[in-house]
C-alpha cells in the first residue's frame, strides 16, 4: 500500500478538511501548502500525483496523535532518516495511538471490516522486529483495519 493511499484514507476517515491537513502537518514543524497536499493525496496515474514520502507520512500521523490526545510537553517530532521505509506495523502503532484504542477496539474495527483476528495476531504485529512472535503487518490487514475505522467514525466503508 503506497504512503498516498494511506494517506488519503486517514483523511476521509477522520473527515479531515484540507485547512485540517495543513494545520496537523504545521503542528509537527512541517509546514506544506495546499498545492503540495492536493498531488500527496492525488491517487496514482493522476496529473498532478506526486508520492507522499514515507518521512512526510510519519510526520503527519505524529500531528494526529498530537492532535487528538494532546501534544507531550518537550516532545520534537521525530524524522525518519532519509530513504528509509515506514513500516505497516508502525502506521497501524500510531493509529491506534493517535485514537486510543487498546486490543479489544483494534479487533473490533477490524471485525466491522470483516476482517476479524486472533488477539494473539494481532499482538504479534506489535512485538519488536526481533522477538521470535514479531509479524510483519499486510498492506491487506492494515486497508482493513483503515475500512473498520472508516466505518466507525462515518458508518461507511472507504475509498476502494
Amino acid at each position: 500500500m503506497i504512503t498516498n493511499d494511506v494517506l488519503r484514507r486517514v483523511r476521509y476517515a477522520f473527515k479531515l478538511n484540507d485547512k485540517k491537513m495543513l494545520e496537523i502537518f504545521a503542528s509537527v514543524d512541517n509546514a506544506i501548502d495546499e498545492k503540495y497536499l492536493h498531488s500527496i493525496i492525488a491517487k496514482e496515474g493522476e496529473e498532478n500525483f506526486v508520492l507522499c514520502r514515507d518521512s512526510l507520512l510519519s510526520l503527519f500521523l505524529d500531528g494526529l496523535i498530537n492532535e487528538k490526545r494532546g501534544k507531550k510537553e518537550g516532545s520534537k517530532p521525530v524524522i525518519l532518516p532519509a530513504k528509509s521505509i515506514l513500516p505497516n506495523n508502525d502506521i497501524l502503532r500510531k493509529l491506534r495511538i493517535a485514537l486510543n484504542y487498546k486490543d479489544g477496539d483494534m479487533l473490533k474495527m477490524l471485525d466491522l471490516a470483516e476482517f476479524p483476528i486472533s488477539k494473539s495476531e494481532l499482538s504479534a504485529l506489535f512485538r519488536k522486529q526481533d522477538h521470535r512472535n514479531y509479524k510483519l503487518c499486510g498492506d491487506q490487514l492494515l486497508r482493513y483495519f483503515l475500512n473498520g475505522i472508516t466505518i466507525h467514525l462515518r458508518g461507511e466503508k472507504g475509498e476502494e
